[in-house]
């Protein structure tokens, strides 16, 4: 076909109708998609201006004219992690095919840490949790992948009982990984009293540690949930009755030690004002916020957490991600 090269935008031929725009639509994404031409070349061969070009490959996307299809080699599921994007603006979601809990956890472990090991531009500072998931975490982490680190513990965890594998040294195995070093934050995660966790803020060198956390650009945490299995009962943190309390007021699992509800809010103020560390206010402050977490037993708690815009990057199995899609509108 020959077509004039240039055509100015006021004498641009008008795009058919309805019954022949499907044609149209077709041809440039045929030219564009198997042939490989760029909108310029489509414009030369079709006598369409560059933006009608555009035009028409945009509408042959959003109409199903093209489908676009992104296929992991891996276990990820990239149509569950962009609608997580969309529905709940987070930056980055990572989503793994449901295999039983125990793979689950080993393969969204593994992503997580490939995906921390990748951040650009690389950060020399991250806050992580401690607990069972993040431990899993930092076996996967790249050996010397950062060895400028300082990793910063966000939460208190010297526990009062060990119980089964410890999951208490997260932030020294991080460190280790990367070959830099570790800042502890050497309180327990819950205190006897009020009193004493003001006075441990005000002292010297754990106010020092304590700005870490809040500076730290980046922030790697679990989610606990509200079970038997809850490291802070294991830990010895708290006991059964007070757990019972805990979901009496409707509390939904953990951030940091801090027992929150569906709206994300503290639903015991006097537990929480015994408790020490970064608040999970504190994580909507950061460039990443990431939150590592498996398993039904922590659905209402990731719904609180996402809700409340506490993470903005979530790894996470796709039975959890589905039930953050259903009940995104309640």
């Amino acid at each position: 076909m020959n077509a004039p090269q240039h055509l100015a935008e006021n004498q641009a031929p008008r795009l058919p109708s309805e019954a022949q725009r499907e044609d149209l639509m077709v041809q440039v994404a045929k030219l564009f998609y198997d042939l490989e031409l760029n909108q310029s070349d489509i414009s030369r061969e079709t006598g369409l201006t560059r933006w009608q070009v555009s035009r028409l490959l945009r509408e042959a996307r959003e109409c199903g004219v093209v489908r676009i299809e992104i296929v992991a080699r891996s276990t990820r599921l990239p149509h569950l992690e962009a609608e997580l994007q969309r529905r709940y603006g987070l930056r980055e979601a990572l989503v793994v095919a449901d295999n039983g809990l125990d793979s689950a956890l080993t393969s969204v472990t593994q992503l997580a840490a490939r995906y921390l090991c990748n951040l650009q531009p690389m950060p020399d500072l991250i806050g992580v949790s401690w607990g069972r998931t993040l431990t899993k975490m930092a076996q996967w982490l790249t050996p010397r992948w950062n060895e400028a680190l300082n990793v910063v513990l966000l939460n208190g965890a010297i526990n009062t009982r060990s119980v089964g594998e410890p999951c208490h040294n997260v932030a020294e195995r991080f460190a280790m990984a990367a070959r830099g070093h570790a800042t502890l934050l050497p309180v327990p995660a819950i205190l006897g009293n009020a009193r004493t966790r003001e006075a441990l803020e005000q002292d010297p060198i754990i106010a020092s540690v304590l700005r870490l956390g809040e500076q730290a650009p980046v922030a790697c945490f679990s989610l606990g949930e509200l079970s038997p299995r809850s490291v802070l009962l294991e830990s010895g943190y708290v006991d059964e009755p007070l757990m019972a309390e805990l979901a009496r007021r409707g509390a939904v699992g953990d951030i940091m030690g801090r027992f929150i509800g569906a709206d994300g809010q503290a639903v015991m103020p006097e537990l929480d004002a015994r408790t020490l560390g970064l608040r999970p206010e504190a994580l909507r402050n950061k460039s990443w916020s990431i939150a590592v977490c498996v398993g039904a037993a922590k659905h209402a708690v990731v719904l609180a957490c996402v809700r409340a815009g506490y993470a903005n990057v979530l790894a996470t199995d796709e039975a959890t991600a589905r039930f953050l899609l259903e009940h995104h509108h309640e």
